[in-house]
């Protein structure tokens, strides 16, 4: 029996859905962060550990694989020789096919047909498919770039809590809050960023959107910067000839309601997942049920 396997490896999980011929989800599975940048021998345990959850769950054994077609979507796979090393790697499927996660976010939006899409999560990054033409804008790694994304959110909110330790700003109710998981002391905040990785700091996001929802002033001031980055991409977005646009990624929702108006009016909602977008990568044409 024919199955089709989707596979979404970012930088914060990586999830996989099972479905058979008929489009039924058969199996899932979730784990921990799927980047390329920490290493392939730590990427191939993690999809194999997503692939062995989401067949034994569908009830399937090892002889399975062999029907299964696959399509991953894999944060970090644009760095050269990486598709290369991917391509050496045995999941015993009948076929699988790699791309960025970015691509299948917006295969999965669009159903394949043309269109863009913005993720903001723990990073950011635009997808393009227009005309034959499939492109990113952004999504170049922090903190150099990620505009608008979770992380930059946890950065600037680590730089003016440090700022107001130091007695060089105000302190808000933000700013004691973040060096509350620090016990108020500028060596620990510091000890942590040696070691800090962009998840880490996009921890602090939901923090920087409850203080700016309940008017702290500087979480205000990192928001409203947020919100003109995550503008300018989408304007960037149809500039770049791209029909329609939707929003995706976990911060999405709470970035929305400090768009412009006239901006969030150019936005379509997403016709699918991810996921979907990874089934379609496969080779599954129809919306999985």
């Amino acid at each position: 029996m024919a199955y089709f396997l989707g596979i979404d490896a970012g930088g914060s999980h990586c999830r996989s859905r099972l479905i058979d011929a008929q489009g039924k989800i058969v199996g899932t599975g979730t784990t921990g962060p799927a980047n390329a940048r920490v290493g392939m021998a730590s990427l191939r345990a993690t999809l194999g550990e997503a692939i062995d959850q989401a067949v034994r769950a569908a009830g399937l054994d090892a002889t399975a694989l062999a029907g299964i077609r696959a399509g991953m979507g894999i944060a970090g796979i644009s760095r050269p020789g990486i598709i290369d090393q991917l391509a050496e790697l045995d999941f015993g499927f009948a076929s699988v096919r790699y791309e960025t996660d970015a691509v299948i976010a917006n295969l999965g939006a669009h159903r394949g047909a043309d269109g863009a899409i913005l993720i903001i999560g723990t990073g950011s990054i635009a997808q393009i498919q227009h005309e034959g033409r499939n492109f990113a804008i952004g999504g170049y790694g922090f903190p150099i770039s990620d505009e608008g994304s979770g992380a930059a959110l946890g950065l600037s909110a680590m730089r003016h809590a440090l700022r107001a330790l130091d007695g060089r700003t105000k302190p808000t109710p933000l700013s004691s809050a973040v060096t509350a998981r620090f016990g108020h002391e500028t060596a620990r905040a510091v000890a942590w960023m040696d070691q800090a990785t962009p998840r880490d700091y996009a921890s602090f996001a939901p923090l920087v959107m409850d203080y700016a929802e309940a008017n702290d002033e500087i979480a205000r001031s990192i928001v409203e910067d947020a919100a003109q980055h995550i503008e300018r991409f989408i304007e960037t977005i149809f500039d770049r000839g791209a029909s329609r646009c939707a929003l995706a990624g976990g911060l999405a929702p709470r970035m929305r309601p400090w768009l412009r108006a006239r901006t969030v009016d150019r936005l379509c909602p997403p016709l699918g997942d991810p996921l979907d977008g990874a089934l379609y990568l496969a080779g599954y044409r129809e919306a999985p049920g």
